[in-house]
């Protein structure tokens, strides 16, 4: 079973080329926002708690994230290997997944960082908000205080995964077609 980060800023457009690698090699796409949407959408007691946090730009809390992660990999050993989305954050985080692979008797694949600058993460960010209609990117506190939470709790993962040889950056910037290449490049060479 193999096992992707996608890693990057918000708007960086890991949900996007996510959704190519699922095609491309029958992986299961695990996005945190979508999960956390859902729960939003249901309007369970989580996706409650996860609403007001979220119109804050804040994180949801680890434990949930967690759990939801578990489920999902257990709710499909069908496929050849998961991408994980918006997990994890911080450091707590990739140590928690690191017990939870190794487990299962398996670990982190690699971790596909997509890198762009600041400008463009707050540009993509605005665009996606409009085209999808997410009130919860639409607000430029908001957004503020998401690039600064990736910066300050998520940009740490960097220096662990660089020291467990897994961690790669792919140029973000160009067409959605040029960066996927890039990524199957990385992704051929792992399988």
């Amino acid at each position: 079973m193999k096992h992707y980060i996608m890693f990057g800023p918000p708007g960086a457009g890991k949900g996007t080329q996510a959704a190519l690698m699922v095609e491309q090699y029958n992986f299961r796409h695990v996005s945190t926002g979508d999960l956390l949407r859902h729960e939003i959408q249901e309007q369970t007691e989580l996706g409650k708690l996860a609403a007001s946090l979220i119109n804050k730009g804040e994180l949801v809390p680890d434990e949930v994230v967690e759990g939801m992660i578990q489920n999902e990999l257990e709710a499909h050993s069908d496929v050849k290997g998961f991408i994980f989305d918006g997990f994890p954050r911080t450091v707590a985080q990739a140590e928690v997944l690191d017990k939870m692979l190794e487990k299962r008797g398996e670990s982190v694949t690699s971790v596909i960082s997509i890198v762009i600058d600041d400008t463009m993460v707050r540009d993509r960010i605005r665009h996606r908000a409009m085209i999808e209609d997410r009130k919860d990117d639409m607000d430029d506190e908001t957004i503020t205080t998401r690039i600064r939470n990736y910066h300050k709790k998520t940009e740490p993962l960097i220096a662990y995964y660089k020291e467990r040889g897994k961690y790669n950056e792919i140029y973000g910037v160009g067409s959605i077609k040029d960066i996927f290449k890039r990524i199957c490049s990385l992704v051929d060479s792992t399988i």
